[in-house]
């Protein structure tokens, strides 16, 4: 994939940004239309290491990473399989839409089974017939290729004046490659999960050796993965008249929510220079009703 990397560095200016704080986004989202955000990047190396193989894959009804897999694989030429939780629904939403438009053939399956296919104590037996001859992306794009692919994030422009980095937090794996890359700046991730305590050790598991220069907060959930608050829009909608910047309600909303509560708090050092990493996933705003944001 190709892409331009012209203002995919856009520094900004808020009413509630200190002066002695400055601070840009770093705009993943400006990637593609589909593939967008740290998608790309999870994705680079399991389209690579599953040559000719299908690509079978897991998540939810509005999972962000289903589309971009679908995405992927159609401009690509590969197979793709979407294993889905829960019950297949009278009426799909746009994201299972969008992805079975691109080719994905989706699989339904209960909430239960699915819990059992990610452990991957049932996964031979019961899906065999999809997994022949497949290469397995995990939920999310978390396994080693896809913390290697986010490795490369912040090789899209000179990122080495910033002193502290800022990102939304799922799975861990994005927070892990910004780590890997071995820079010297601060790493903070915001959960976007409510009680995910377990993101530390998940983290850990995809490093290249320890470090020492990062930490996850978890008190920007806002109720939890997928919820959202009013706060959370109306901080949604002030940041892009103020912005431009359009953000998404599960991941990086949260995350301009967070550092701005973190600005109150005094949280960053004076003369500090905060890099905040858009992670795409605004498809997953056309769930929320017209009007609701001003974007």
């Amino acid at each position: 994939m190709r892409f331009s990397t012209e203002e995919i560095l856009q520094p900004f200016h808020t009413t509630w940004l200190p002066g002695n704080i400055r601070a840009a986004m770093l705009r993943l989202d400006l990637i593609h239309p589909l593939v967008q955000g740290n998608k790309w990047f999870k994705l680079k190396y399991n389209l690579e290491a599953a040559g000719n193989r299908k690509i079978v894959t897991f998540g939810g009804a509005y999972s962000n990473h289903i589309v971009a897999t679908a995405a992927a694989c159609k401009l690509y030429g590969q197979q793709a399989v979407g294993i889905i939780r829960g019950e297949k629904p009278a009426r799909p939403g746009h994201t299972l839409l969008k992805a079975a438009e691109l080719g994905m053939d989706l699989h339904y399956v209960s909430r239960e089974l699915y819990a059992e296919l990610k452990r991957g104590s049932e996964m031979t037996r019961l899906m065999q017939h999809l997994l022949n001859d497949a290469w397995i992306i995990p939920e999310g794009g978390r396994n080693a290729e896809g913390a290697r692919g986010c490795e490369e994030i912040l090789q899209l422009a000179d990122t080495s004046a910033y002193t502290h980095i800022l990102c939304a937090v799922g799975t861990g794996t994005t927070l892990a490659g910004l780590i890997n890359a071995d820079t010297r700046q601060q790493i903070t991730g915001i959960s976007a999960l409510k009680g995910a305590f377990s993101l530390e050790e998940e983290v850990e598991s995809l490093l290249r050796r320890p470090f020492t220069n990062w930490r996850i907060l978890h008190d920007f959930h806002e109720g939890g993965y997928a919820k959202h608050t009013p706060a959370l829009i109306g901080a949604m909608n002030d940041f892009y008249r103020e912005t431009g910047i359009p953000t998404d309600r599960v991941y990086t909303g949260k995350m301009v929510l967070a550092f701005r509560k973190l600005l109150q708090q005094q949280f960053f050092p004076p003369e500090s220079r905060v890099l905040l990493i858009h992670s795409g996933g605004l498809q997953g705003n056309e769930s929320l009703g017209p009007g609701v944001l001003c974007f």
